[in-house]
């Protein structure tokens, strides 16, 4: 059984940095779609960035401010998140769709980790 384990969040000051990293507990064949989402307190969860392995695209909340990127070697995705808000605080999660050895996940999940932008 896959699963993925995000880390890399904390406490940051506005404008501040972070990256996010999830990582899968097995080697993945393929990796059809990979997306990463955000649920702030009293918020429904929402669509930070979602891509293929063609392209990816971002929320106009984030756009131009964070990036994802993804290290196959290590079956590891990135989440570079700058110039961060306060509003950006939130539980996030990455999801995948990904093939690992005969077995085919769809709508995998993190168990999440916390950022929180505050001075």
């Amino acid at each position: 059984q896959v699963q993925l384990v995000e880390s890399g969040g904390g406490l940051v000051q506005p404008g501040g940095s972070l990256r996010l990293s999830c990582a899968a507990s097995e080697p993945i064949f393929r990796i059809y779609a990979m997306g990463w989402y955000r649920q702030a307190p009293g918020k429904e969860r929402e669509l930070v960035a979602r891509g293929t392995s063609g392209s990816t695209s971002y929320a106009d909340s984030v756009d131009d401010r964070f990036s994802v990127s993804r290290d196959n070697a290590s079956h590891t995705v990135y989440l570079q998140m700058n110039s961060l808000k306060p509003e950006d605080t939130a539980v996030y999660y990455c999801n995948a769709d990904l093939v690992s050895g005969s077995d085919h996940y769809v709508g995998l999940w993190g168990q999440g980790t916390q950022v929180t932008v505050s001075s």
